[in-house]
C-alpha cells in the first residue's frame, strides 16, 4: 500500500513538474513571438517616418529632422535602441503636434493616405510594446517561482528584459 501511495505521489509531481516546464516553454515561445511583432511594428514605424520625410510634402528641415531619427534608430545597437526609439517618437510628435500639421498634409496629393498609415504604425508600437512587456511579466514572474528555479525548468534562457521607450503618439493622433 504505502509502494502505492508513493508511486502516485511520484507520478503526480513528474506530471506537474513537466506541466510546469511546458508552460514555462510556452511562455518563452509566447515572448519571442511578441518580440518578432514589436521589433515589426518598429521598423513598420520606421519606414512610415521615412517615406513621409522623403515625400516632399514637409519642409526640407522638418523632413531631414524625422529622416535622421528614423535613420538612428534603424541603425542603433541594442544599448542604444530604446533611446534611439525614443528620439524617433520625440521627433515624430514635435513634427506631427505643429499648428495645422495635418489639414496641410491632408490636401497634398497622397497626404491623407500616409497619415493614416503614419496613424496605424504609430498605434501598432504602442500595443506590441504593450503586449511585449507583459509577455516579459508573466515570463519573469513563472521564471522566478521555487521549482522552476530549482529544477532550472527554463534552462539556460536569458531572463528576458522590458523594452521601455518613449512611445506616446502625437497628440493630434490621440484625440482622433
Amino acid at each position: 500500500m504505502i509502494v502505492l501511495v508513493v508511486g502516485i505521489v511520484v507520478v503526480l509531481t513528474a506530471v506537474y513538474i513537466s506541466w510546469r516546464a511546458g508552460r514555462l516553454d510556452r511562455l518563452h515561445i509566447r515572448l519571442e513571438l511578441a518580440r518578432e511583432a514589436l521589433e515589426a511594428a518598429l521598423v513598420r514605424r520606421r519606414a512610415v517616418v521615412l517615406e513621409l520625410a522623403g515625400s516632399r510634402l514637409l519642409d526640407p528641415a522638418t523632413s531631414l529632422v524625422l529622416a535622421a531619427a528614423a535613420h538612428e534608430a534603424r541603425m542603433a545597437g541594442p544599448e542604444e535602441r530604446e533611446h534611439a526609439e525614443s528620439d524617433l517618437s520625440g521627433a515624430l510628435r514635435a513634427v506631427v503636434d505643429q499648428e495645422r500639421f495635418r489639414e496641410r498634409l491632408g490636401e497634398s496629393p497622397g497626404g491623407q493616405d500616409l497619415l493614416e498609415e503614419l496613424d496605424a504604425a504609430v498605434a501598432k508600437v504602442v500595443y506590441s510594446r504593450r503586449f511585449y512587456n507583459n509577455a516579459v511579466a508573466v515570463t519573469r514572474a513563472a521564471q522566478r517561482r521555487w521549482l522552476a528555479r530549482t529544477l532550472r525548468l527554463a534552462g539556460h534562457t536569458e531572463y528576458p528584459q522590458f523594452f521601455e521607450i518613449d512611445d506616446n503618439p502625437p497628440a493630434t493622433m490621440a484625440t482622433e
